[in-house]
């Protein structure tokens, strides 16, 4: 539940709009829906201000339709990562609003657009195949109210194609930049510029890109004290942490 909705809930209480036994109802899965399976933290949006976002890998498609029912009734915006179009189809049936992004791998639902978008990220990618996981971070924080700005394909064999952002790169809040191979984009975007920078390690490359491990290390190993390095492919996460922090403390 928002914060919002669970505001406008007292208020029709207050004006007598509903019965308290009404209330008591809504209420009374605030905190979590035991499905058996799961349990479905309804209460996330209050603590942290963005909702439960569900891992589809590793469930099936079963599962992550259910879970995604219970999020989407409590209305808040509903993002599902790592889900294939067995996942998608299963959820299609009982949201049919909810949109497949196949490149990313993620399924989301909008139900809720902020009326003032806070913040403003750059989501930029080395190479094209970075991309799955830039859009991944893009659209994680599209979804929770960020205005985000995609940089493709500007990776260091090729600084010039990078340098032609440069004013893009410094109006933005804070960055997220992937990278495979040996991951020294986020190196160089981070001398660039007087904000936050994200690296994401992506697991692209030959052997001894060792799928990512090379190119998290480089990034753990970055000169540039801006960078903070999130998990293998893990624009999700990147994604989550820079909508935090372009939204600012007053959230």
């Amino acid at each position: 539940m928002r914060r919002e909705a669970l505001l406008e809930l007292l208020r029709k209480l207050e004006a007598g709009k509903i019965a308290p036994e009404e209330a008591a109802d809504r209420l009374a899965s605030l905190p979590f829906e035991d499905l058996g399976f799961a349990k479905v933290d309804h209460h996330r949006s209050l603590r942290s201000g963005m909702p439960e976002v569900i891992l589809a890998s590793g469930k099936t498609p079963s599962q992550v339709a259910i879970i995604f029912a219970e999020l989407a009734a409590s209305g808040v915006n509903v993002l599902a990562t790592r889900a294939s179009q067995e996942h998608y189809n299963a959820v299609r049936e009982t949201v049919p609003a909810a949109e497949f992004h196949n490149l990313a791998r993620c399924i989301t639902l909008l139900q809720s657009k902020p009326e003032d978008v806070t913040g403003h990220i750059a989501v930029v990618c080395a190479g094209t195949s970075d991309l799955p996981v830039a859009e991944e971070a893009a659209i994680t924080a599209e979804l929770f109210g960020a205005h985000v700005t995609r940089i493709t394909d500007v990776g260091v064999a090729g600084m010039h194609r990078l340098l032609s952002y440069l004013d893009a790169l410094r109006a933005a809040d804070v960055i997220v930049v992937c990278a495979g191979m040996e991951g020294a984009l986020p190196s160089v975007v981070g001398g660039l510029v007087a904000v936050p920078v994200i690296a994401v390690p992506t697991s692209v490359g030959y052997g001894a890109a060792f799928e990512g491990v090379t190119a998290l290390l480089s990034m753990l190993n970055a000169c540039s004290p801006n960078i903070t390095v999130v998990n293998i492919d893990n624009g999700f996460g990147a994604g989550y942490v820079a909508t935090l922090i372009a939204r600012g403390p007053q959230h």
